[in-house]
């Protein structure tokens, strides 16, 4: 077990674990301040987090060799899928005619081409930050009590996760060293300049499969695929300021995990190239001696 971090994370995810019938305020549904509106994003939000079962069928193809990652899975899958049921349990107490049908959660449920396991799993952990800002958000722009205590709580998983993929990425520069500092620098580069590109960076709106393009994104496969710039942009009103609390917190995170101060994308950039000169030194002086 030395070395491994799935008993050390099941046992402190496990102290914190709400519990949906005890710690969710039923009682407090006030019926006056859901609007329409409001509700269907519940069902679009409860749909998007159902893609935690195709992310977790990737996981396990691709981190065959890393049964220690594979085991936490069991935990990610489980609280991932637990944000679907919440929303969906909000939805059939009070909006049962909401409630997203079996088919339209199976339209997610779609296989991802392979990909590199530390580029990923710097995605996910990026993602997990960006879910936690996108949630809290979420939370202030919900009127309705119940709602944004569900937000509130989910919101506060999706921090824990972060923190436990930011652990197996410290896991992964012990036994890869410059190798997965570059992943993950390539990857943080990508996600601190989010705001350059029209469209949100987050797992559920890349493309993962090449030959089902451009229809393979798990947000092609909602209801309404263009949901989720409207809830950012029009509802929730994910603005420039909080798209630079999760660039901020990216680059804290990573400042962190590098030992090194990065402010910008252009500073992580930087060490990128830093660290992909020294992989091709490396790579050259190997050659030589061989």
């Amino acid at each position: 077990m030395d070395g491994m971090l799935y008993p050390e994370l099941y046992r402190s995810l496990e102290a914190v674990r709400w519990n949906m019938e005890k710690d969710i305020p039923w009682s407090q549904f006030d019926a006056s301040l859901l609007s329409d509106e409001q509700a269907r994003t519940i069902k679009m939000n409860a749909i998007t987090e159902w893609a935690a079962l195709p992310a977790t069928e990737m996981f396990l193809r691709d981190n065959h060799d890393d049964s220690d990652f594979s085991a936490f899975m069991s935990i990610w899958f489980f609280e991932e899928q637990k944000h679907s049921l919440v929303l969906m349990e909000y939805l059939r107490r009070f909006r049962p005619d909401l409630m997203p049908t079996e088919e339209e959660l199976h339209a997610v449920r779609f296989p991802f081409d392979p990909a590199p396991p530390l580029e990923t799993l710097m995605l996910h952990f990026c993602g997990e930050i960006r879910l936690n800002h996108w949630y809290r958000r979420a939370a202030e722009w919900h009127t309705e009590p119940v709602i944004k205590c569900i937000y509130e709580t989910i919101s506060r998983d999706e921090a824990r996760h972060g923190g436990a993929y930011l652990r197996y990425m410290k896991k992964a520069m012990t036994r890869f060293g410059d190798t997965a500092r570059s992943a993950f620098a390539k990857i943080g580069v990508l996600m601190a300049s989010a705001r350059r590109t029209e469209k949100p960076l987050h797992p559920t709106n890349l493309h993962v499969n090449k030959e089902m393009f451009p229809n393979d994104t798990v947000q092609s496969k909602l209801p309404d695929p263009t949901w989720l710039e409207h809830w950012l942009d029009e509802q929730i009103k994910f603005d420039d300021g909080w798209e630079k609390k999760v660039v901020d917190r990216i680059l804290h995170n990573l400042s962190l995990l590098f030992e090194r101060s990065f402010s910008t994308a252009q500073d992580l950039n930087r060490y990128r190239k830093e660290i992909t000169t020294r992989l091709g030194n490396a790579i050259q002086n190997a050659a030589h001696s061989a």
